[in-house]
């Protein structure tokens, strides 16, 4: 596994930039276990995981996720893996990536993620049966259906659609929390999730002023099951070279399966086009699952 990962390491590197490269960028991270000799416990380290994916408007980017493997899940560590990036952040509220956009000034704009907001309703109607909450969740179905509609349609098909029918709901959604809010005891539960959302406003809303925007970062979120599962099963990373081999295969073998290839003939041939040669490093590029499946189809037309 280790050789595997160390003859994939380009491919993955030049993965990871082109996702990196794109002007909407999801991102999320989730915690890694790592053994540390001489201690009694693993060492908490992170995944990070890049995502890009266009697929709901019909645009150029493909599916694609990258995992980078780093010690800690501060700003410092966010900031040294988006050196360079200009464009549009799709998160939960975490601080760090809060701090990283204020350092970037208008270079990194932040999207937040309405499934985040969401749930932390969901959580205080569980508890309390709260039928605010409930009524939040229930206007935020509305628009969630609103996206399901839309799902496909070109960026503009969506901007207008949201424009006529998601504004009207989001501008009367806040305005019951904000009048809410006052009347509640600042600690609780439900004045927590209040508050959430409405400090979070701009970004929850970015959706609404660019149809290329999505509703929420599931898109990024949907690719960490796979890790969370792994974790799950393996417990820990045997070693931080092993995390980061760990994170090299994963980000290969998941964005085959968001192209819905067979990871093992995918591997199979790169490997062997890789390891033999045949394939230089300047046409890395061809290996990426995206191009590696169009070249497919096309052998796949001309001899049929």
């Amino acid at each position: 596994m280790k050789r595997a990962a160390w003859w994939l390491k380009s491919l993955y590197e030049l993965q990871l930039r082109t996702i990196q490269a794109s002007p909407r960028v999801f991102c999320d991270e989730t915690p890694m276990p790592v053994l540390d000799p001489g201690r009694h416990r693993p060492r908490i380290c992170q995944f990070w995981a890049h995502a890009m994916d266009d697929r709901p408007w019909g645009g150029p980017a493909p599916p694609a996720v990258a995992y980078v493997f780093a010690g800690g899940r501060g700003t410092e560590e966010i900031a040294g893996q988006l050196t360079g990036f200009s464009g549009i952040l799709q998160v939960d509220g975490y601080a760090a990536y809060k701090a990283l956009a204020r350092g970037h000034g208008s270079a990194i704009q932040l999207a937040f993620c309405l499934a985040h907001a969401r749930r932390k309703f969901v959580e205080v109607y569980k508890t309390t049966q709260s039928p605010f909450a409930r009524e939040v969740i229930e206007r935020l179905q509305a628009v969630y259906a609103i996206e399901a509609e839309i799902r496909g349609s070109s960026a503009e098909q969506r901007l207008a659609a949201r424009r006529t029918r998601t504004t009207p709901l989001m501008a009367a959604l806040k305005a019951r929390l904000t009048a809410t809010v006052g009347q509640l005891f600042s600690q609780s539960k439900l004045a927590e999730a209040i508050n959430y959302a409405l400090n979070h406003w701009d970004g929850l809303t970015l959706f609404l002023r660019d149809g290329r925007v999505e509703v929420d970062s599931n898109t990024v979120e949907r690719s960490m099951r796979p890790i969370a599962m792994g974790r799950r099963n393996s417990l820990f990373s045997g070693s931080e070279g092993g995390a980061e081999s760990w994170a090299i295969l994963s980000s290969i073998v998941n964005t085959a399966k968001l192209h819905e290839l067979d990871p093992q003939a995918y591997l199979s041939d790169v490997l062997e086009r890789i390891v033999s040669g045949r394939t230089k490093s300047h046409q890395l590029h061809e290996l990426l699952a995206w191009n590696w499946k169009a070249a497919r189809e096309r052998i796949a037309q001309a001899a049929a």
